[in-house]
Order: structure tokens, then C-alpha cells, then sequence
């Protein structure tokens, strides 16, 4: 693990975030777990979450669990059985309610977490999880060091020639702007023109590339393009008017309009562009034998409802799945 003293580089990297989540009294309704302390650190229900229902910020997660099914255990390769983990990657440049750091800002918690830990339940096995960067989570697939990446990560052509797929959330992409914008983005029309920030190496940054090479050959002016360290810059970025907008994903953009009520959606799409719904699914390196287990505790836990228990705890219903699949078909390959 890391050094005390990269822990508290990480720490303050994502104190601002937490330290705004909590003080958010005036926006929120608070639900308290123990005393009147804890109900405005550890339980946080954003503006206009459905039914109301708290969202633990805290450390103690008490996660939704499930049983070991032998069956579906029995799918995963003999190593990974005896050695009673899987090893598994989730990137640090994850925000709310995907992959971020509790109140204590040491605990790594959020949807993706939840949904991993519900995998290892069925296959009988201990989630052992690493944060990481980005490209450092396919560094970690390509060399070995995981057994599989729970972390947002979109299901494209490009990437089903290295890794094999097993769905287990709806892909959506959402432009986000300074609150009263007047501004909708319908298309690549929209943003010509405009700065947009996005993050390196995503999809979205690849359909916002095409975007922009779409404009030019219309006759528009192409998309100005920024890219920042953190999630904390790009809003920073945001409200000083520096940027337009920020695309990223739905989920993230979601919560962060719900919270902290400074921007607003003005743009909604499938993370796999036009004519197709993109999917978001656990990766595994191509051929590694864990693919097919993977899905089989995922569609388990969908039938047995722990599925749509998680989902629903970090108010991402609308992005259920039905049926976790194995390499479907994925963002289009990049054009020439």
C-alpha cells in the first residue's frame, strides 16, 4: 500500500470534495446514524434524490452482501480459488458515487466497490482493491497485477482486442455547466467553438475528439479541448469560466449537480455516441478465464435483487442492466 506520506497527499488531493459534501446542510436533507456529529459527515441525501434516501459518506459502508454459489465459484480459475482474492484495479481520478474516498478520507468507497464486493461474495473469494491511475489500470491488466477492473470502464472495439467484457451498468455521458448557462447540447453542433474539459484516455474524450472533427469538416469551429489532474480542477475551472463545460460521466455529473447545486446537465448521451447504448462492464485481460465467471455472479445478483439493492443506494436505478453480457457490441472503432 502507500507510504503515510502519499497518503496524505492523497487525502488533501480529496479533502475538498468531502469538506463540501458535508457542509452542504443547507441543500440536503441529513439523516443521522449515531449522534448529531455523524449525521453531517457520514449521511449526505443530495437535493432531489428519489424518495429521499441518505447516501453514507462514512466509512463503516455496511455494503449490501450476498452468499457463495459453488456453481458459479467453480468457474474461476484454480489460482484465483486457492489464493482466495481477486486483485483488482479502480481508478483514483473516480468521483462520487463511482470510486472516492470516505469522511476519513482513507476508505474508498462508491458504487463500483459495492458491485465488486457483491462479485467476490458470490465467488467466494476477498475483493482486494487498488486505486490507481487511469491508464495504470489497463498497466495493471496487461501485466497480471489484476484480475479484473471495476471502474467505470466502457465496453469499445478497441478494447475487446486486449480485454474481455461482462456488463453490469448502462453507459451514459453528461455535458455539465455553470448553473443558468441557458446552453443544451443536442450534438456536435453545440460545442463548436467551445472549451470542454474531459478526461484523458476515456471514451468521452474520444467521441468530444470526433465531435471537434466533425465541426471542422462542416465548416464550424472545433471543439477547444482542456484537460485537467483532478475532479476538484475541473470544477474550479468550471465556475471561474475558464471552461464551458465538462464532459464526463452521467453518474459523476449527477451527483456533483445534486450536492453541491453550482451547475446544471445540459447535454445527455449514450456513452457509446450515436445508435448504440454504451455499457459499462468489469475488464479482464483477453483469454484470462475470468470473464465468464464474472458475468455469471453478476447476472446472479441481479436475479437475487442485491444488484438493484446498490444501485439504488447510490440513485443509479435508471442505469440497471437486465442481463450482465460478455463482450457485446462497443464503442465504434476510431476513425481514420
Amino acid at each position: 500500500m502507500s507510504s503515510p506520506a502519499r497518503r496524505t497527499v492523497r487525502a488533501l488531493r480529496h479533502r475538498p470534495l468531502a469538506v463540501a459534501l458535508a457542509s452542504l446542510t443547507a441543500l440536503v436533507s441529513l439523516t443521522a446514524c449515531g449522534g448529531a456529529s455523524d449525521a453531517a459527515t457520514d449521511q449526505v441525501a443530495p437535493k432531489g434524490a428519489k424518495g429521499g434516501t441518505a447516501i453514507n459518506l462514512g466509512p463503516d459502508q455496511k455494503r449490501v452482501h450476498t452468499a457463495k454459489v459453488d456453481a458459479i465459484a467453480a468457474k474461476l480459475p484454480e489460482a484465483v480459488r486457492k489464493r482466495g482474492t481477486l486483485n483488482l484495479g479502480v481508478s483514483t481520478g473516480s468521483a462520487p458515487p463511482l470510486a472516492f474516498y470516505a469522511t476519513d478520507d482513507r476508505t474508498l468507497i462508491g458504487v463500483e466497490l459495492d458491485i465488486a464486493t457483491l462479485v467476490a461474495d458470490t465467488l467466494g473469494v476477498k475483493p482486494e482493491v487498488d486505486p490507481v491511475s487511469w491508464e495504470n489500470l489497463f498497466v495493471g491488466l496487461d501485466s497480471g497485477k489484476f484480475d479484473g477492473v471495476f471502474s467505470n470502464v466502457t465496453v469499445t472495439e478497441e478494447r475487446k482486442d486486449k480485454y474481455d467484457f461482462a456488463t453490469y451498468r448502462l453507459d451514459d455521458l453528461a455535458f455539465e455547466a455553470k448553473k443558468g448557462s441557458g446552453w443544451k447540447v443536442a450534438g456536435p453542433a453545440d460545442v463548436a467553438g467551445k472549451t470542454i474539459a474531459v478526461s484523458s484516455g476515456t471514451n468521452q474524450e474520444k467521441i468530444l475528439v470526433e465531435w471537434s472533427r466533425e465541426n471542422e469538416k462542416a465548416g464550424r469551429k472545433p471543439v477547444d479541448i482542456k484537460y485537467f489532474q483532478n475532479q476538484t480542477d475541473y470544477y474550479l475551472a468550471l465556475q471561474s469560466g475558464r471552461i464551458d463545460a465538462y464532459l464526463g460521466p452521467n453518474p459523476t455529473s449527477a451527483y456533483h449537480v445534486a450536492s453541491a447545486g453550482q451547475t446544471e446537465i445540459v447535454g445527455k448521451f449514450s456513452g457509446a455516441g450515436a445508435g448504440l447504448q454504451g455499457k459499462i462492464a468489469v475488464t479482464t485481460k483477453k483469454d484470462s478465464g475470468l470473464v465468464d465467471a464474472y458475468a455469471a455472479a453478476l447476472n446472479h445478483v441481479i436475479e437475487n435483487g442485491t444488484y438493484a439493492q446498490v444501485l439504488k443506494r447510490w440513485g443509479l436505478s435508471s442505469e440497471a442492466v437486465t442481463t450482465s453480457e460478455i463482450n457485446p457490441p462497443g464503442l465504434p472503432r476510431t476513425k481514420n
